[in-house]
């Protein structure tokens, strides 16, 4: 018969199991919902952004800031810190340890963040695929391609995805009902008719094209898109738009 295992063996078996676990992990991380990567606002300002040390706008300190690693905005008198607090949970200024220079955000004096991120920070190389600004040229969050897995700024997410996204087949139908779609939205890869193109949501402006009831964007009339079985295609020039997290 086998040998009956011993409580230190189980226990070294499921640490390497997790070890395992978390070096698979490193490779696919979700950059969108990674705690470096999250929304905050200015506290001075008000102007959203990308989780910073500095508001990238007016370069001011926020009250709470949130760790790059770990995502906590406060830290226990239990944890493992660098500086220790006992009997006293330490807030805003007095929680953080260090910038991170890929991400460009506080990391907590956590003993594990402190050793751990800088080594796997999401962010190393972030340089979006459409404009080559890293972290450091823009005020927007990061995101991946959901089909070539390149980096993207904010700015450049949805028109990059649309120009790369395959589609495994050709329609122009309505998505809400059968009839043929007159309004075609290029983020959503969708048509619409005329009465499904309507939304309570976003307001048609007078004299302009509804937008897509699904995202907001501008809808164009089929007819003038220039479509095929593998691409949606529009001109380069209806795809510019204005960078809203660049400084004035």
């Amino acid at each position: 018969m086998p040998k009956k295992k011993t409580g230190a063996r189980k226990k070294a078996e499921s640490r390497k199991e997790r070890e395992k676990q978390i070096r698979a992990n490193r490779e696919h991380v979700d950059v969108a919902k990674h705690p470096c990567n999250v929304n905050m606002e200015c506290d001075k300002c008000q102007r959203k952004q990308k989780n910073r040390a500095f508001c990238y706008f007016c370069s001011s300190v926020q009250k709470l800031p949130v760790c790059a690693q770990c995502g906590k905005t406060k830290c226990m008198k239990s944890s493992d810190c660098v500086i220790k607090h006992p009997g006293i949970h330490s807030t805003g200024m007095a929680m953080v340890g260090a910038v991170c220079d890929f991400c460009e955000a506080w990391v907590c004096h956590g003993r594990k963040c402190l050793s751990t991120h800088a080594c796997a920070c999401p962010l190393t190389d972030a340089d979006c695929i459409e404009c080559d600004r890293s972290v450091w040229d823009h005020g927007g969050r990061i995101f991946r391609c959901s089909f070539c897995q390149n980096f993207l700024c904010e700015d450049d997410q949805f028109e990059h995805q649309a120009s790369c996204q395959v589609l495994q087949a050709e329609t122009f139908k309505c998505v809400s009902c059968n009839r043929l779609g007159q309004h075609s939205c290029l983020r959503c890869k969708a048509c619409y008719c005329d009465d499904h193109a309507k939304s309570k949501v976003f307001k048609q402006e007078k004299g302009k094209a509804p937008p897509c009831p699904k995202c907001g964007h501008e809808t164009q009339e089929t007819k003038d898109l220039s479509m095929s079985s593998k691409f949606w295609k529009k001109l380069p020039n209806l795809l510019k738009a204005k960078s809203v997290h660049e400084r004035p």
